[in-house]
């Protein structure tokens, strides 16, 4: 695979397997060229323009890679050979610290263990620096300004620029303290995987941290993710054809498109006021605040402030928020009465652990995806509250399809 002509760049920005349907989408919307997908990542083209842009407003993406070149790597030698050919110098400078790191190097076929594909890369750039008698970059593993990403995979390496620099999960406005908060990346994914796209009414009524919400709020304005990445916070920035001049314009363009306020609500509740507290702090820090409705009482007791909308939550799960399983289960009952008495006309859709009693909420879903919350195998239940929705008997609930069965798709 070598670097496409005319001013495109070859790019892979990675995710959870499961979440990638999200990315996808995201791409298209953007404009991406031809995508195509992999194993935790979706490959694309983009212009320089549109490289840049991504960075600031992929919200599914875990980092963004810039390919350089794909090569043989049959053997530690040829591989060290071949990653010399590249012209290192001419794309960042002998002064910025430097890493390389191995993806894949332990699977299939694999002729060489990670390690030694780190040594292998990371002295065919210092020689290739050497070659043109001027300085060696330093090795920096604490603070590199450019990382080299090694993918092996059946004897061939591809050669990558981690050009996103930290997590695109850190969006810098988490604040610290509730027992369970979902990842950024993956909030932002389910809203997606649920339907929301900022023009109905939202609600979370079991908001914890506030994650949902404030990735819901970021939304319905069109704000950016990465929007306030301090300045060199992204690896790109430290690359020789950095377009200064163009990455001033792409983010007032992205600055631009902004609106004043949502087209509809958010609303985020919790029955600790002490969460509902902590999701005000980061909805402050993440500049949403204001975008958002916050309140304090019982999923049992929050009333639709409009006739239809989307409700996103992610449920308790027992082993991260106290007691056991068993005592999750007259909640998800109680869940499930709220659902069908006062949301018909909506949407909702739930987080629950595979583990937790989530039958016992008694409505069928009209699908099933399932994710992975950290280490925790989940599945995304999503349910049409129709009016005259019926909670079916916690027994019959317990005898439904499995969640994989034609009658309760599965989105993997």
């Amino acid at each position: 695979m070598s670097t496409p002509t005319h001013g495109l760049q070859r790019l892979i920005a990675t995710c959870p397997e499961e979440t990638k349907p999200a990315l996808v989408a995201e791409l298209e919307a953007l404009g991406a060229m031809d995508l195509k997908s992999v194993y935790r990542a979706v490959e694309f083209s983009a212009g320089p323009g549109l490289a840049y842009e991504v960075h600031l407003k992929l919200a599914t993406a875990s980092r963004v890679l810039r390919v350089l070149r794909e090569v043989p790597a049959k053997t530690p030698p040829m591989l060290r050979s071949q990653a010399r050919r590249i012209h290192w110098p001419e794309l960042f400078d002998a002064t910025r610290g430097f890493m390389v790191e191995a993806l894949g190097a332990e699977g299939r076929n694999s002729p060489m263990p990670p390690l030694q594909v780190i040594t292998q890369v990371r002295e065919a750039i210092r020689e290739s620096f050497a070659a043109t008698g001027g300085a060696v970059p330093p090795v920096n593993r604490d603070d590199p300004k450019v990382v080299v990403v090694a993918h092996l995979d059946n004897g061939r390496c591809t050669l990558s620029l981690d050009t996103s620099g930290k997590s695109l999960h850190k969006r810098g406005y988490r604040e610290s303290g509730h027992p369970a908060p979902l990842k950024e990346t993956l909030a932002a994914a389910i809203l997606r995987l649920a339907g929301y796209a900022g023009t109905q009414t939202f609600l979370d009524p079991m908001c914890g941290s506030g994650t949902l919400a404030i990735e819901a709020a970021m939304i319905a304005v069109r704000k950016a993710p990465q929007i306030h990445r301090a300045k060199g916070g992204f690896h790109f920035e430290w690359l020789k054809d950095f377009d200064r001049q163009l990455w001033r314009e792409t983010q007032d363009q992205v600055r631009a498109e902004k609106l004043e306020a949502p087209p509809a609500l958010v609303v985020a509740s919790d029955l600790e006021a002490k969460f509902v507290e902590m999701a005000r702090k980061s909805a402050l820090a993440a500049r949403v605040e204001r975008y958002i409705t916050f309140n304090t009482c019982r999923f049992q007791d929050v009333e639709p402030p409009t006739p239809t909308g989307l409700l996103v939550t992610n449920l308790p799960y027992g082993e991260r928020i106290g007691g056991g399983m068993a005592d999750l289960e007259p909640l998800y009952s109680e869940i499930g009465d709220t659902l069908k008495q006062r949301f018909a006309g909506w949407r909702a859709a739930l987080l629950a652990a595979d583990a937790s009693p989530y039958k016992e909420i008694g409505l069928k879903p009209a699908r099933t995806i399932r994710l992975m919350n950290g280490s925790i195998p989940c599945r995304l239940l999503v349910f049409e509250l129709y009016a005259g929705t019926r909670r079916k008997p916690v027994a019959e609930a317990s005898t439904e399809a499995p969640a994989d069965s034609p009658a309760e798709p599965t989105t993997d």
